[in-house]
């Protein structure tokens, strides 16, 4: 009655708001079903708006929208980069490569354009240390311009020596830009991006939130991690700028993770990949003459073509590429991976193979930089085993290395972790190579790490604690979002 008294239209205005807000419920269940996502991940949604009001709701915008075939850039710019950006044409059937590689490289090509880079030189770094050493050699000889891109870029030592070098770079006239992810390098100090900007540092955040941008913004992160130096020399691998990988943390010595530098004309699609995302984050078309490459081949054994993917490509691209890949194997799948979260689809093709006599070989840590992640990757174990599947824990240090490498031609190495996370939400960016020469000297990298590993026994594995057992089926509800 003192409600009433003090609020005489606040029944209306209840009715109102209830009817707004069920109006809105069932325009997003229209919604999710119109997409004809996954029916199991519709029917969730769909319990989640109706079973948990106003909640249901919040967490649908934050982690349930698609955004499938929204545009990064306009058609103008994009139609301009292509015309700058004449890739070479796969010529697939006119190289010594056998028809698994063939069908890969068709495949890419009709996900992201057709190219294939025939010469090309690639240095291979399993250590922070030499990575970063080379990394900063490289930013020292630069001429023209410097573009960096990273998830993370930390505020310690390893962020700070290399922030000093580009700082140092554009007083001397190189043009330097970098992009680095709003959320990954969230703890980065205002006064450090004064510092860079001052100098003349061209640098942007990737989706950067605000209050009213929150929900729409946080689940789609910028996982990249791209250099380009002077058009002649490209990074792309798992490190980002951080200590991590070079000394350690307070927990762990040096992450184990497997970077690569690249140099000759497979570099201008890391450009390309670059450009983009700058064009999208300031509104700049990257057109200057710089920008141009004509690079001879460095070794024509390197054939090389750039995968990029993202929550806005019509395809989960490079989700494809994997796919593909171990379902053509004929000999052996090994993989590394910090975090194992495999699609149903991804998941069947490597029991398939495996129970098929292949030899597939998982690499993960054994412990890991986040618990719940740990918890995920643990409950798809068993079913692995089962199958046939050889599990390896890497016991030195954090295995953050996103490295796959199918039979003896074919090898991808970049951002991409085996997870729903890479594969849906994040952009991500990886290398895909085809040469004899190249897979064997990564299946040495792989064996070697197999030195630091341990080998999970089912038996062993079903031992685990009950606990363990029911957090880990617990946590794999939740796996799509993490």
């Amino acid at each position: 009655m003192l409600l009433a008294e003090l609020f005489p239209y606040a029944d209306i205005i209840y009715n109102v708001l209830m009817a707004l807000y069920v109006i809105t419920v069932l325009t997003v269940i229209v919604v999710v079903i119109s997409e004809n996502r996954n029916p199991v991940k519709s029917i969730a949604w769909v319990l989640v708006l109706v079973l948990l009001p106003v909640v249901g709701l919040v967490i649908y915008l934050i982690f349930g929208r698609s955004l499938r075939g929204m545009r990064l850039i306009s058609r103008s710019h994009l139609r301009e980069l292509r015309r700058m950006n004449d890739f070479p044409a796969s010529v697939a059937p006119q190289m010594d490569l056998s028809e698994d590689s063939r069908q890969l490289i068709s495949l890419t090509d009709k996900l992201v354009g057709p190219h294939l880079f025939v010469g090309n030189g690639i240095d291979v770094f399993t250590t922070g240390r030499d990575k970063f050493e080379a990394l900063k050699r490289d930013i020292r000889a630069a001429h023209d311009y410097i573009h960096v891109q990273y998830f993370i870029i930390e505020d310690d030592s390893t962020g700070r020596e290399l922030i000093d070098l580009l700082i140092d770079k554009a007083r001397k006239g190189v043009k330097v830009r970098v992009l680095y992810d709003y959320v990954g390098s969230f703890y980065l100090r205002s006064s450090l991006l004064k510092r860079m900007r001052a100098a003349g540092i061209e640098i942007h955040p990737f989706l950067k939130l605000t209050l009213a941008q929150f929900a729409f913004r946080v689940n789609w992160r910028n996982h990249r991690k791209i250099v380009v130096i002077d058009g002649k020399v490209g990074y792309v691998g798992g490190m980002n700028i951080a200590d991590r990988y070079v000394v350690g943390d307070r927990k762990w010595s040096a992450w184990r993770d497997t970077h690569l530098r690249i140099t000759g004309e497979a570099v201008a699609a890391m450009q390309y990949s670059f450009a983009i995302d700058w064009d999208f984050t300031t509104r700049d078309l990257l057109t200057s003459p710089t920008m141009h490459y004509a690079e001879p081949p460095v070794s024509p054994d390197y054939m090389v073509q750039m995968m990029s993917s993202g929550p806005t490509n019509r395809w989960n691209n490079i989700s494809f590429v994997f796919l593909k890949a171990i379902t053509l194997a004929k000999r052996c799948v090994y993989i590394q991976t910090p975090y194992f979260l495999p699609s149903d689809a991804l998941l069947k093709a490597l029991q398939s193979a495996a129970l098929a006599g292949i030899d597939v070989r998982v690499m993960i840590p054994r412990q890991s930089d986040s618990a719940m992640l740990r918890l995920a990757t643990g409950s798809y174990i068993k079913e692995c085993l089962l199958s046939g599947i050889k599990i390896y824990h890497y016991e030195p240090t954090i295995m953050h290395a996103k490295v796959i490498i199918v039979d003896d031609e074919f090898v991808t190495a970049g951002s991409t972790n085996f997870d729903f996370r890479s594969f849906e939400h994040n952009f991500e960016f990886n290398a895909l190579i085809y040469s004899r020469e190249f897979n064997h000297k990564m299946k040495a990298v792989f064996e070697a790490d197999m030195e630091q590993c341990n080998r999970l026994l089912l038996s062993k594995w079903k031992k685990r604690p009950i606990l363990q057992k029911a957090l880990e089926s617990v946590v794999r509800l939740i796996s799509p979002i993490l």
